[in-house]
C-alpha cells in the first residue's frame, strides 16, 4: 500500500509503502550497490556519514545520519547548482513486513513536488522488488 503527503511551510513531500519482505531483507538490500541505485539512481551509492554520492541522473548528495535498519538520512540535489534538499528514509518492522517511509523536506517554493512524490514512490517499488 502507497500513501502520498504533500505539506507546506517548509515544502515537503512524503511518502510510505509497506512492502512485503523483513526489515533484515529489505536493509540487506539497501546496502548492496543495486539497492542503493534502487533508492538513489543508476551510480549512486549509500555511504557512512558524510559520505557523497553521485548517480548518473545528476542527482547528487551526501550521507547526513546512518542508523542500521532504522534511518538513512541524505542532502538530495536535483542536478549541479541546485538547492539542496534532505531525504530522509525510516524504516520499521510491522510483522513480517516493513514499513518504508521516506520523507523530502526544504525544497524550493517551484519545485514540482508530484514528480518528486512519484520518484520517491518508484524508488520504493524498486526496493520491494530488489528484496524478492
Amino acid at each position: 500500500m502507497d500513501t502520498m503527503e504533500e505539506t507546506t511551510e517548509p515544502r515537503s513531500v512524503k511518502v510510505t509503502r509497506v512492502v512485503d519482505h523483513p526489515l533484515d531483507s529489505v536493509w540487506a538490500v539497501l546496502m548492496k550497490p543495486h539497492g542503493a541505485e534502487a533508492l538513489l539512481g543508476e551510480g549512486g551509492n549509500l555511504g557512512n556519514k558524510g559520505e557523497d554520492w553521485r548517480a548518473a541522473d545528476g542527482t547528487y548528495g551526501v550521507t547526513r545520519s546512518f542508523h542500521p535498519k532504522e534511518q538513512i538520512r541524505f542532502s538530495w540535489h536535483a542536478s549541479d547548482g541546485a538547492p539542496r534538499t534532505l531525504v530522509d528514509l525510516h524504516m520499521r518492522p510491522i510483522g513480517a513486513a516493513t514499513e518504508l517511509e521516506l520523507v523530502h523536506d526544504h525544497l524550493p517554493q517551484d519545485a514540482d513536488t508530484d514528480a518528486l512524490a512519484q520518484r520517491w514512490l518508484s524508488a520504493l517499488e524498486r526496493i520491494e522488488s530488489a528484496a524478492s
